[in-house]
């Protein structure tokens, strides 16, 4: 029997080394602007064994599963002593999500989860559940990990379950281990999600990135991308939000848009990815797009490309809340490349890789969303039109 046993822990461990050891590479298709990869990143299959299974054999002598994973998605991203790093959202099969932190020798294959969780400590409101970590190496020296934090919502009628309140909370590390929690972000909108904090100050003060909303799932007379100010991080407040982009009709962001990660600066300006919400005949389509803001003023609006940058295709549609694409997390090389880090369906954690040259010429050079169908016919015919000399011009 002890044998036995033994056999098994080891075939488990075995099995996981060969997953974890898998090669990437990238999909035979690309459109020029990204590369998208075969497998994915992290799945809840590449989450420890040791979280999962009890090994000692007088407890567990069937060797079950005592603590499920359900799934690992939207991760922050940062470069981190040479290696790639993600704070990636983990979620069991209890519908927690904690954060976690796994590392990668080149940022396509090979990650690893670190051997514990992150602890994250308290507020004196305790949350019931975190999510979504925006990671920012501010040049005050500090890490700064925005993350919504969710409870229940008090004022919620007898017998109601399940309405909930969503706010920023802040965290800091220098070291991804120790974390430092701070005061949740004040604003005197309602409700916070896919806060993002600016890595340089603006004018002596803290930037940060917001998405107020009215509900706890509905945008309500709120959403977009808000901007605003705030002195200190240890007891952060933004007094006042100026919407920066504007959820629209009939548009990838017509019901609600966002902040995804920390923006990247460039030689000719910021460059953003966003994620953008519309509704469907299936429910709810999340895709993500790209925009610029002005190097000196960030919250100034450069390049807006019209429609999405990436979007849930093929089997990325399907999964625990299908026909999403969500990302938080993305890391800008020291050589110009880009490593996004995006999820597909709250399911499965995947990376799509560009450069910066290429991002920025995407933003400055895709034509922008006229808005209506007939504006999208001009657009077309123009580049057809466009074409015609250029295609005669090298022989074809």
């Amino acid at each position: 029997m002890e044998k036995t046993f033994k056999n098994k822990v080891v075939r488990l461990f075995e099995e996981q080394e060969s997953l974890l050891r898998k090669a990437n590479a990238p999909k035979a298709k690309s459109n020029g602007v990204f590369e998208k990869y075969v497998n994915p990143v992290l799945t809840r299959a590449h989450t420890p064994l040791t979280w999962r299974y009890d090994f000692n054999e007088k407890d567990n002598p069937m060797l079950m599963e005592r603590i499920g994973m359900n799934a690992t998605f939207n991760a922050g991203a940062i470069k981190f002593d040479g290696k790639y790093v993600v704070v990636v959202r983990v979620e069991g099969v209890d519908r927690k999500s904690f954060f976690a932190v796994a590392e990668s020798p080149n940022g396509i294959d090979n990650f690893r989860f670190w051997d514990r969780p992150i602890t994250l400590p308290q507020t004196d409101q305790p949350d019931t559940n975190v999510y979504d970590m925006r990671l920012t190496k501010h040049e005050d020296g500090w890490i700064y990990g925005l993350f919504c934090t969710e409870r229940k919502d008090p004022n919620a009628p007898k017998g109601d379950t399940s309405s909930a309140v969503a706010q920023c909370g802040i965290a800091r590390t220098k070291d991804l281990v120790n974390w430092e929690r701070l005061s949740d972000l004040v604003t005197y909108s309602g409700q916070q999600r896919n806060v993002v904090l600016h890595p340089e100050f603006v004018n002596g003060k803290y930037a940060l990135y917001t998405r107020p909303q009215d509900g706890f799932i509905d945008t309500g007379s709120g959403g977009g991308i808000g901007w605003g100010f705030t002195d200190s991080m240890e007891n952060a407040e933004v007094k006042e939000e100026t919407i920066i982009h504007n959820k629209t009709y009939h548009t990838i962001y017509e019901v609600k848009n966002g902040q995804g990660p920390t923006p990247i600066k460039t030689s000719k300006g910021w460059l953003h990815l966003a994620h953008g919400v519309r509704n469907t005949a299936a429910g709810l389509r999340y895709t993500l797009y790209m925009f610029m803001t002005d190097l000196a003023d960030p919250s100034k609006m450069i390049a807006l490309p019209g429609g999405h940058f990436i979007a849930p295709y093929e089997e990325e549609r399907v999964g625990d809340v299908s026909n999403v694409a969500f990302a938080n997390g993305w890391i800008a090389d020291e050589d110009g490349s880009v490593k996004i880090y995006y999820a597909s369906s709250d399911t499965r954690l995947h990376v799509a890789t560009s450069t910066i040259d290429k991002l920025v010429d995407y933003c400055l050079n895709t034509p922008e969303d006229k808005l209506t169908s007939a504006d999208s016919v001009d657009t077309i015919n123009a580049m057809v039109d466009k074409n015609e000399e250029a295609l005669k011009a090298l022989g074809l």
